[in-house]
């Protein structure tokens, strides 16, 4: 197979930019321990169709002009930091629970409607810009230009669907009993932090506009 050699690049390449921590983890953990497992999973499905949108625009140059014009890209980044100082502030009001629940199925607070938690994990991921210039580098550098546009959204597709997989099992490991037992009491802890973390990449975001 000719375009084995890329492939297999790719899928290092996505699997080391997948499971580092970033936006995508942080909303993920989030879900899991504000809601449930079920809202986690649906986020987890928002966010692979957010790798659909990047590879859509890489595939037909829009993701190389947003890359290239600063107005669009700094407009993205000030989206984008608005977004995640958005649910960085529920995240940093968590509350300590008063007493501990006696049903480890009963989350924290009623889930969200299933079309609202995947649209959350589709606006963490599309709006990240560190994934607007991975994947404009992905498809600009890593692949070769002169790969059939075929075997280019075959390699899309793969992302989204191992991006999916990944973080359906993440979703899963957070959703076991003993792991939500402890989300429930100390959930709100990690809560907060991971809040904190979307605040710091939302000045991140702002700051390297400024530098």
């Amino acid at each position: 197979m000719i375009y084995l050699d890329e492939f297999l690049l790719i899928v290092v390449v996505h699997f080391l930019a997948v499971s580092s921590p970033g936006p995508d983890f942080a909303i993920i953990l989030k879900q899991s321990i504000r809601y449930d497992r079920k809202t986690a999973m649906y986020t987890s499905l928002g966010i692979a169709t957010g790798i659909l949108l990047h590879v859509t625009y890489s595939l037909v140059g829009i993701g190389l002009l947003i890359a290239s014009d600063e107005r669009l890209f700094t407009g993205l980044k000030y989206l984008a930091a608005s977004y995640f100082c958005y649910i960085a502030w529920h995240g940093l009001r968590a509350k300590k629970p008063t007493t501990k629940l006696a049903d480890e199925n009963v989350a924290h607070l009623p889930p969200p409607p299933i079309f609202k938690a995947f649209f959350t994990g589709f606006l963490v991921n599309g709006l990240n810009v560190k994934a607007t210039l991975f994947f404009v580098s992905l498809f600009s550098i890593v692949i070769s230009p002169d790969t059939p546009f075929t075997i280019k959204l075959s390699y899309g597709l793969y992302m989204a669907v191992a991006t999916a997989a990944w973080f359906c099992f993440l979703s899963y490991l957070l959703g076991q009993k003993k792991v939500r037992a402890i989300l429930q009491v100390k959930g709100y802890i990690l809560d907060r932090l991971m809040g904190a973390v979307l605040l710091l990449l939302a000045v991140q975001l702002v700051l390297s506009d400024l530098a």
